[in-house]
């Protein structure tokens, strides 16, 4: 289990919503804004500029971090709706099919 420390989400990690009605979905963190909630965005549905308040005990941190949004977002401030899509389908593509695929995941499947 995390501790309190570890989980402090980063700007362009990608997190599951456990609750509420996008429960299951998955969304990038654009923003923190204290050490209860974040905003997220999918750049679908949620879009940058409507970013959704996310307390932090309703949301899964997963262990992947979008270089692309994080670096958009600390060089420019903002980050493309089009940049969140492909950080979420990128995020599905690597970890979530690898994880479908090697179902009990033990770590030694590597190979593909």
């Amino acid at each position: 289990m995390l501790n309190e420390d570890d989980s402090i989400p980063l700007i362009g990690q990608v997190v599951r919503i456990m609750q509420g009605r996008e429960a299951g979905q998955y969304a990038v963190v654009i923003k923190s804004v204290d050490d209860k909630y974040v905003l997220l965005a999918d750049g679908e549905k949620r879009k940058y500029d409507r970013p959704k308040k996310k307390n932090l005990h309703h949301i899964e941190l997963m262990d992947y971090i979008s270089p692309e949004v994080q670096n958009s977002l600390l060089e420019t401030g903002r980050v493309t709706n089009g940049k969140l899509r492909f950080a979420i389908a990128k995020f599905v593509n690597e970890v979530v099919t690898d994880l479908k695929k090697g179902d009990q995941h033990d770590g030694e499947r590597r190979c593909n």
